[in-house]
C-alpha cells in the first residue's frame, strides 16, 4: 500500500523533480524529451547535498533543456514537449490519478499528433483529429474535453517558453453532443436489488451506496474510523485507485494501489446514515470480528470496512465483479456501480430533499452541477406529482369492484361457461385520475387474492356464479 504523505514530505514543495534519498542527500531529475534509439524518455539525474543547491541545479538544467537540449528549439515534436511538460510541470504538481490520465492520453491517442513538430502544430489539424475521434471512433465529448484540457495546458506552458507564439487550442471548437441520459434504476428493480443484496455476504455495501451515493472508490476507501456512531454519520476522507506507476522497472508491475484524497475539495465531506444502515453497519463490525477469530493469524487487519474474510481490502475490480454477480441474481438486467449514486440522488430529490443539501451530500462541485445532472431523471416522479393537478378542475374518479372473477382462482363448471368466484368485499377507490384509481383497486385486489390462494369448496352460501369473461366493475366522475 502506498503512503502518499510521506512521498510528499520528502520532496520540496512546487520544486519539480526534486526529492530526498535515503542516504539524506538531494536528487535533482529533469525529462529532456524522448530517446529515439530506445523509445524512452531521457532523464538526467543530479545529487547534492542540501535542497537550495537542489533548486538552483534544477533551475539551471531547466535553462540548459530549453536552451541546448531541445537542440533546436524550432525541432521540438508535440510528442518531445509533451513528455518534457509531463515530467517536468505535472509529475509533481497534480495528484497521481491525474498525472497517470495525461500519460494515457499521450500514450492511447496522442501518439499521432505527437510526431509533428510544436511550430507546424495547426488548429485545423487538432479540429480533425478531434472530429475523427468523435465520428470515428466514438469518443465523448466528455472524454475529448479532458484530453483538450490536457493538451491545451501543455501548449500553453510553450507559448510561455517562447516555444509557440499563440495556443492553437484556443481556435478548435469541440464537437458536441447530447448529454448522455443518467440511468437509475426504477422502484421496482431496486426493490429487486435490495432484495437479492441480503442473500450476499457483502450485500450491506450495495445497501449503504444506495443510502449514501458514495462513489466506489469512496466506499471501499472507508475505515471504521471514519463512521461515528454516537452521530450516526460518515466522514469521506479518502479513496483508492490502482494507478500507473510514475516509474515502473523491468519486470515490475506497471500498476500500484493508492489510497490518495477524494476527487475535489467538496468530495471531502460528512454524510448523515439512517439509524436502520447504522445500526446494519454495527452488526457487519460483528461479522468482521467473528472473521477474525476464525483466521487466526492469517487476518490482516488495517481497519478497513470492506473486506473479506481475511480482513484485506477490495480493488474496484473486484468488487465490481462481485456487484455483477449480485445484479445476475436480482435478475434486473445490466447497470454500472455508479448508477447506485444516481439513484440515491434521484430518490432523495423525490422524497423532497432540496439540490443544496443533495448536492453537499454527493460531494458536487456546485449546485448548479447537481440540478443539470439530475433534472430529467425524475419522470415517474413528475408524472406522480401532475397528476395531483387534475383536482385544479374538480375531477375525482370513483371506482368499485364487486366479485371481481379472477382464473387463479375460478373453478370451471361442466359447461365451461361459468366459474366459482369468492364473494369479494365491495372496493372503492377514489384518485384524481382513472390510472391512478385503477391502480389503488389493483393493489387492493391482489391483497384480497392473497387469502384465497386456496379457496374453498364452493358453496352457495358464500360463492357466486359469474360468466368467465364477466368483470363487474363501476366507474363514475364526481
Amino acid at each position: 500500500m502506498k503512503d502518499t504523505s510521506k512521498t510528499s514530505l520528502r520532496r520540496g514543495h512546487n520544486e519539480g523533480n526534486i526529492r530526498q534519498r535515503t542516504d539524506g542527500r538531494w536528487e535533482v531529475r529533469l525529462s529532456a524529451g524522448i530517446d529515439y534509439k530506445t523509445g524512452k524518455p531521457r532523464r538526467t539525474s543530479t545529487c547534492c547535498n542540501t535542497r537550495q543547491e537542489a533548486i538552483a541545479i534544477l533551475q539551471q538544467q531547466a535553462h540548459e533543456v530549453r536552451t541546448q537540449g531541445w537542440r533546436d528549439p524550432m525541432s521540438v515534436t508535440l510528442g518531445e514537449w509533451y513528455e518534457y511538460w509531463l515530467e517536468t510541470y505535472m509529475k509533481d504538481t497534480v495528484k497521481q490519478s491525474t498525472y497517470a490520465s495525461y500519460r494515457s492520453y499521450l500514450n492511447k491517442h496522442f501518439c499521432v499528433l505527437g510526431k509533428i513538430l510544436l511550430k507546424k502544430l495547426e488548429p485545423h489539424t487538432l479540429q480533425e483529429f478531434y472530429n475523427y475521434k468523435f465520428r470515428e471512433e466514438g469518443l465523448s465529448p466528455k472524454t475529448l474535453r479532458n484530453y483538450h484540457m490536457a493538451l491545451h495546458k501543455c501548449l500553453q506552458q510553450a507559448v510561455k517558453e517562447h516555444l509557440l507564439v499563440y495556443n492553437p487550442c484556443d481556435a478548435v471548437t469541440l464537437p458536441s453532443g447530447e448529454k448522455p441520459e443518467v440511468v437509475v434504476f426504477t422502484n421496482d428493480q431496486q426493490r429487486a436489488l435490495v432484495q437479492a443484496s441480503y442473500r450476499h455476504r457483502y450485500g450491506v455495501f450495495i445497501r449503504l451506496d444506495l443510502c449514501t451515493g458514495l462513489r466506489m472508490g469512496e466506499l471501499l476507501a472507508l475505515k471504521w474510523e471514519d463512521i461515528d456512531f454516537s452521530t450516526a454519520q460518515l466522514h469521506v476522507r479518502r479513496t483508492i485507485n490502482r494507478l500507473a506507476k510514475y516509474e515502473a522497472h523491468d519486470g515490475e508491475n506497471k500498476t500500484e494501489i493508492v489510497f490518495g484524497t477524494p476527487k475535489t475539495k467538496n468530495s471531502r465531506r460528512t454524510i448523515p446514515l439512517t439509524r436502520t444502515m447504522a445500526d446494519e453497519l454495527a452488526r457487519w463490525k460483528q461479522q468482521q470480528a467473528q472473521d477474525k477469530i476464525r483466521a487466526g493469524d492469517k487476518y490482516t487487519d488495517y481497519g478497513f470496512i470492506v473486506t473479506n474474510e481475511f480482513g484485506h481490502y477490495f480493488e474496484q475490480k473486484t468488487f465490481k465483479d462481485y456487484y455483477d454477480r449480485l445484479l445476475k441474481d436480482a435478475d434486473i438486467g445490466h447497470f454500472t456501480f455508479h448508477a447506485l449514486r444516481h439513484t440515491f440522488a434521484t430518490r432523495a430529490l423525490e422524497r423532497g430533499m432540496d439540490y443544496k443539501t443533495l448536492s453537499a451530500i454527493l460531494g458536487h462541485y456546485s449546485v448548479a452541477f447537481t440540478m443539470d445532472t439530475y433534472v430529467h431523471s425524475m419522470d415517474e416522479h413528475k408524472r406522480h406529482e401532475m397528476d395531483k393537478m387534475d383536482d385544479m378542475f374538480g375531477m375525482q374518479y370513483s371506482i368499485s369492484v364487486e366479485n371481481q372473477p379472477y382464473p387463479v382462482l375460478c373453478t370451471l363448471s361442466p359447461d365451461g361457461c361459468t366459474a366459482h368466484v369468492p364473494d369479494f368485499p365491495k372496493i372503492t377507490a377514489q384518485a384524481p385520475t382513472l390510472d391512478a384509481a385503477l391502480l389503488e383497486v389493483k393493489q387492493q385486489i391482489q391483497k384480497a387474492l392473497h387469502q384465497y390462494k386456496n379457496p374453498p369448496i364452493p358453496t352457495k352460501q358464500d360463492q357466486i356464479v359469474v360468466p368467465t369473461n364477466s368483470v363487474l366493475v363501476l366507474v363514475k366522475a364526481s
